[in-house]
């Protein structure tokens, strides 16, 4: 027996059986009426009560109340003919006049009384037999189907909600912020909002105190499906930072308002009577939800998903991910709902009709004296809009010119002529820095430090999680600094950080990146308590790095040398996927600065060093390429590629595992707290490979990117790499190396490099 979603909310009541009437029993045929507040239907603690309640003139609503504090409604509002009934036949109604609005579709089930109970949950029984009914989970862990087939959905005093069994199973689903804080005076419910959002509040016994939100099932309003109707779009205000809803563009019109609130857009012109064309809407996405959209990954372009649509007529609207992956999401139900952001990086169209060009009427000639008072007006109205004009242009000058001049902190003003979408179409969000100060709560809570400055989390008024990084020792002017930026923000892949925002105000630039969950690479690749990164996830780390440094290398409009690579500088998302940090900030340095005078000649992190920079020889991408190998060896070892310890002979680790790899002996290479059976031997044996031709003391041994993403993949063989000679450990010269090498290695290399 299922139910829906809305017939499953109306779960604050319950149905009982005639063997177990009480007092408070409710017999079929019982009515509470809209004109009556004092009729109702009470629990038997009288904590909760089911009547009608009057919001405004001739608006009501059938409501269970706790305490005066509405928890649950049955249908929308009704006027004052309204009545609730519960039937012989086991059915609750809502009339309004002699029209039922609404109905618990309980309806010839054996159902013969209802009551209102304490617990405040929802039941139908009928021959001694109870069933629970519920709506699908929020904690998308749970295995549902492994559950008894009577679950329930209670709200603990504690602040916890939880999905029950009747065999005592429990699965907790979520936590209010005021979790644990228990007292006779606190009042906790759950209540399912007018916007469309589950959410967990707390109050004082008595009804009149504020009423709390502890937790709410969607963070983020906007991206609760439909908040704005069909076809509206939802964003944040700048001033308040609230929601707000609104139309894709003036080609459509609003149908619907709620306090003020949109709740619906319309095209002003049907599509199936014309010639149609896509509208396209910058960091926009059409939240999608199965089976209304077709998801192919396939499209590698914005344009690709906007023709596609275009040219499907069951295709409504399309979103294009621009995050590396290259996926369309067509729309094609009838409903459509929207989420716009400066931060979203995706682009959305909309179909719609085109403009008509059809040649406007010809209208009858004018007199000579219309003519010659028409232009007379012209010309006095071109006069005074040239005027006024002139005069508002001069008065602002004026007014800059004098704060400006008068009182430096006003100088910053000047700055904001330069926006970044004069340099990119994708331009990033500028903030204030009073603004990034409230958003982090006054640089409160540090989260990393490097050659660049110090990084912080914040929140942003979207609900946004951060992370804040305040630069040091920059040099570029304003302008320049802008353009590295806008840069910078125009470098979107799937395993890249995605730049938000910046600030430049005066001696402050900062940086605003989203926030990774999981933090840096070396936190878990190196921990402190103990978890151990499995073998499958090392691996994705080390192919998803690797395509992210391809992309900078060989795909960008510009080769963006990183200068850094790190465990450091590779951040996990909640999903552990591998995110490059940090790139294209080494142009944003003043090496003049004392504290970055070191790299006027080398740029880096000792250990991922290339030989390159300490020898002063031309400086590549295959720099990058060195510092990615080393940190590849670190992958497979667990161990950092520096260290020296008795076991390696006091040897640095790196040459040490060279020799054991020639020997034959991988295993004391891999890291030992690894389960051996999830180990992917052949995996092993490739990653350390690539790591040693990576490694390659002559620049010109080492593979692209490219090609170190197609032996990852096992889509190129990775040949037995040459000895790689370790120039820091000054065992050696080049000469030597080189020397030692065979010519079947000599021209593997040079394939390898050259590919």
């Amino acid at each position: 027996m299922k139910f829906s979603f809305l017939n499953m909310v109306w779960l604050l009541f319950i149905f009982i059986s005639a063997a177990v009437i009480i007092a408070q029993d409710i017999l079929p045929g019982s009515k509470l009426v809209a004109l009556d507040p004092k009729d109702s239907w009470r629990s038997p603690n009288k904590l909760f009560s089911l009547s009608f309640i009057q919001e405004s003139t001739d608006t009501y609503f059938a409501a269970i109340t706790c305490n005066g504090v509405p928890i649950w409604k049955a249908g929308g509002a009704v006027d004052s003919s309204a009545w609730l009934e519960f039937t012989f036949y086991g059915n609750l109604l809502l009339y309004e006049g002699y029209s039922a609005v609404w109905r618990s579709n309980t309806y010839d089930q054996g159902i013969t009384s209802a009551s209102l109970e304490n617990s405040g949950e929802i039941s139908l029984r009928w021959n001694s037999s109870v069933e629970y009914y519920t709506s699908s989970g929020i904690n998308n862990n749970v295995n549902y189907s492994n559950m008894m087939t009577s679950p329930s959905l209670r709200l603990d005093s504690e602040g916890i909600l939880s999905l029950n069994d009747l065999s005592s199973s429990r699965v907790i689903m979520a936590r209010g912020s005021d979790y644990g804080e228990v007292s006779d005076q606190t009042l906790r419910f759950l209540k399912l909002d007018c916007d469309g959002n589950l959410r967990m509040y707390s109050s004082s016994v008595n009804g009149r105190g504020s009423k709390n939100v502890t937790w709410a099932a969607v963070t983020d309003q906007c991206k609760v499906f439909g908040y704005c109707g069909d076809f509206g779009v939802c964003r944040y205000d700048e001033n308040s930072g609230n929601p707000i809803c609104g139309c894709p563009s003036q080609s459509f019109f609003v149908t619907k308002s709620n306090g003020g609130r949109n709740t619906g857009c319309e095209r002003k012109m049907d599509i199936r009577k014309c010639q149609t064309t896509m509208l396209p809407m910058d960091n926009t996405l059409f939240l999608t939800y199965p089976p209304e959209t077709d998801e192919d990954s396939s499209i590698a372009t914005a344009a690709a998903c906007r023709s596609n649509c275009l040219n499907d007529s069951s295709c409504i609207a399309s979103t294009f991910l621009a995050d590396g992956t290259g996926t369309c999401y067509m729309k094609r139900s009838s409903f459509i709902s929207g989420y716009q952001s400066p931060t979203i990086a995706s682009k959305s169209y909309v179909k719609v009709c085109e403009l008509a060009t059809s040649n406007p009427p010809t209208n009858p000639p004018f007199s000579s004296k219309e003519i010659e008072n028409r232009t007379v007006e012209l010309l006095k109205i071109a006069v005074v809009v040239l005027g006024s004009s002139l005069v508002m242009v001069i008065l602002g000058s004026c007014l800059m010119w004098f704060f400006c001049r008068s009182k430096p902190r006003y100088r910053s003003l000047v700055h904001h002529q330069y926006t970044c979408a004069d340099y990119a179409s994708s331009a990033p969000v500028q903030f204030s820095y009073k603004e990034l100060q409230q958003e982090t709560k006054g640089f409160k809570e540090k989260i990393g430090e490097g050659g660049f400055g110090s990084v912080y989390k914040g929140v942003l008024t979207n609900k946004m999680a951060v992370a804040v990084k305040q630069l040091e020792g920059i040099g570029q002017g304003e302008k320049q600094f802008r353009m590295e930026v806008a840069t910078i923000s125009s470098t979107h892949h799937l395993n890249l950080v995605r730049l938000v925002g910046f600030c430049s105000e005066g001696k402050h630039r900062l940086l605003v990146y989203e926030f990774m969950k999981n933090g840096s690479l070396d936190s878990s690749l190196f921990p402190s308590d103990g978890k151990v990164l499995n073998w499958a996830c090392r691996y994705s780390i080390a192919l998803g790095t690797a395509k992210g440094m391809m992309y900078l290398h060989e795909e960008c409009r510009d080769c963006i040398l990183h200068c850094d690579i790190k465990p450091e500088n590779i951040l996990l998302d909640e999903k552990y996927n591998a995110r490059i940090s940090d790139f294209g900030l080494a142009r944003l340095l003043n090496l003049n600065d004392p504290r970055h005078r070191s790299l006027v000649t080398v740029r880096g992190t000792r250990g991922y060093l290339a030989p390159e920079w300490i020898a002063n020889l031309p400086v590549t991408s295959k720099a990058d390429v060195y510092s990615y190998g080393m940190m590849l060896l670190e992958i497979v070892s667990g161990r950092r590629n520096f260290e020296a310890s008795p076991e390696t002979n006091n040897r640095r680790f790196s040459l040490w595992a060279y020799e054991e790899f020639e020997k034959g002996n991988v295993g004391a290479v891999l890291d030992r707290r690894l389960v051996e059976d999830e180990i992917d031997v052949v995996q092993a044996m490739r990653l350390l490979k690539v790591s040693f031709w990576c490694i390659q003391d002559n620049a010109s041994f080492r593979p692209t990117m490219g090609k170190v993403v197609q032996m990852l993949e096992g889509i190129a063989d990775v040949k037995k790499p040459p000895p790689p000679l370790f120039l820091a450990d000054g065992s050696a010269q080049s000469s030597v190396v080189i020397s030692s090498v065979s010519s079947s290695q000599m021209a593997v290399a040079s394939s390898l490099a050259s590919s």
